[in-house]
């Protein structure tokens, strides 16, 4: 994912965006339900997996440890089939680095995974990945007696060796991180009595909602979660739904593209992630919810939304920030439109993702003559209501998928075409993004 590549030109759309559709599967759920039936005793069923290149990666991680994944490619895009987990047996020696792309999920997740056996894996990252934080994970690990080489390492690659005497533990987290908690509950699994994972806000719960699918019993509160150990895992059967992060850049489309009236079918509406919603409803957006089922515990149903002439700057307090993380660029996008001021506080988690995502939207807002700085680790934007984008704009993705769909926007929704670089960084999460929109646009 180079910036230096030809820049990807990003066309306004013909018209309105008009009519119904669905987003590829949910990206945390997809990674979850790869992992836990890897990790379960017999074959689990799954439907409605992403197919990206995220998710790929957990794939080829788990059969690389033994796991025999029978998945394949359906009308719709996704992927559908089964997994047959090592089970008590455990995950296999591999036989040499296992490479986790660009996917934080996996590399974090896989951590917890690989706690409870007497097994030596090195993980590996790309470039991008191997400047992320990982001392977050291996922390609370090493206090559960697995062991990491180098010791105290704050990036990959990471070489962890496995302990099959897991201690039970209870851990005050110094931060809301979904994946944080996943990586020391699955651990949990294994160790010898409750593991307690503590939040000072909250992060998503697919994983507490998750594991009781595979046997496992688990306690799931506003910001804390337990497991009980040791428990075998045994199969399951999980449908994911689609992921509402990639419903906000059609859900923000329609609120900016006069005329627009939009719904996302099928889309997860956890409440841990629908934060963006709940955002735009206080800026004046027009956007609905409704319920539609459950797949297990996870809701999902449509969200509709519809252009929104005036909207209005809010503030956004820090314990919010946790439910729409990964949609604060896009919502800095509609906040550049809005009339007043916008504040995101305690952001300062969007400097440690795929890239440092403060500092590109501070930039990027810059180029559409925005005024939008930083204050400690909080953001503000100062908005435009009558905001005119001039003409030969060319914004940097730094091949991050966020960033990517979100400077993509001010082409689509716009009166001029605007660049893009490394926009196939949308592959990460939404490798048909374009085609959809244009779709909807018909």
């Amino acid at each position: 994912m180079s910036n230096e590549s030809e820049p990807r030109i990003i066309d306004p759309l013909p018209g309105p965006l008009d009519g119904s559709c669905v987003v590829p599967g949910d990206k945390s759920i997809s990674h979850r339900a790869i992992l836990f039936s890897a990790m379960a005793e017999g074959t689990s069923r799954l439907l409605g997996v992403l197919d990206s290149s995220d998710v790929r990666a957990s794939i080829k991680a788990v059969q690389k440890l033994g796991a025999k994944v029978s998945l394949e490619k359906q009308t719709d895009g996704s992927l559908a089939g089964g997994i047959e987990g090592w089970g008590a047996a455990g995950p296999k020696q591999p036989d040499g680095p296992i490479y986790c792309a660009n996917s934080g999920t996996t590399a974090r997740l896989l951590m917890g995974v690989l706690a409870p056996w007497d097994i030596t894996v090195r993980i590996e990252g790309d470039e991008s990945l191997s400047k992320r934080p990982m001392r977050r994970i291996t922390a609370p690990l090493m206090k559960m007696g697995v062991e990491f080489d180098p010791a105290g390492a704050e990036t990959l690659p990471i070489t962890e060796h496995g302990c099959k005497r897991l201690r039970a533990i209870k851990y005050d987290s110094p931060m809301a991180s979904a994946q944080l908690k996943t990586a020391v509950l699955l651990a949990g699994v294994y160790a010898d009595g409750v593991t307690e994972l503590n939040e000072p806000s909250v992060s998503r719960n697919h994983t507490e909602l998750m594991l009781p699918e595979y046997g496992v019993e688990t306690t799931a509160g506003e910001r804390t979660a337990r497991v009980l150990g040791p428990t075998q895992m045994h199969s399951a059967e999980i449908r994911v739904p689609g992921d509402p992060s990639s419903a906000a850049y059609i859900v923000c489309a329609a609120l900016l593209k006069p005329g627009s009236a939009v719904q996302i079918e099928n889309v997860s509406l956890n409440t841990a992630r629908t934060g963006f919603l709940m955002t735009l409803e206080r800026m004046g957006a027009d956007v609905t919810t409704r319920r539609t089922g459950s797949s297990g515990k996870e809701p999902f149903g449509i969200i509709g939304a519809c252009y929104t002439p005036r909207l209005h700057g809010c503030e956004i307090p820090g314990y919010k920030i946790a439910s729409l993380v990964d949609e604060v660029p896009v919502l800095s996008l509609v906040a550049a439109h809005a009339q007043g001021l916008t504040v995101f506080r305690n952001v300062e988690e969007l400097r440690a993702k795929e890239s440092d995502r403060l500092d590109a939207i501070v930039k990027g807002l810059a180029q559409l003559g925005v005024d939008a700085w930083t204050e400690g680790d909080d953001l503000f934007i100062e908005g435009q209501p009558d905001l005119q984008v001039p003409e030969g704009l060319v914004f940097d993705s730094r091949g991050d998928h966020r960033l990517a769909m979100t400077w993509s926007l001010v082409g689509l929704t716009g009166r001029v075409p605007v660049g893009v670089t490394s926009f196939d960084s949308v592959d990460v999460s939404y490798p048909d993004f374009l085609r959809d929109m244009k779709e909807l646009a018909r």
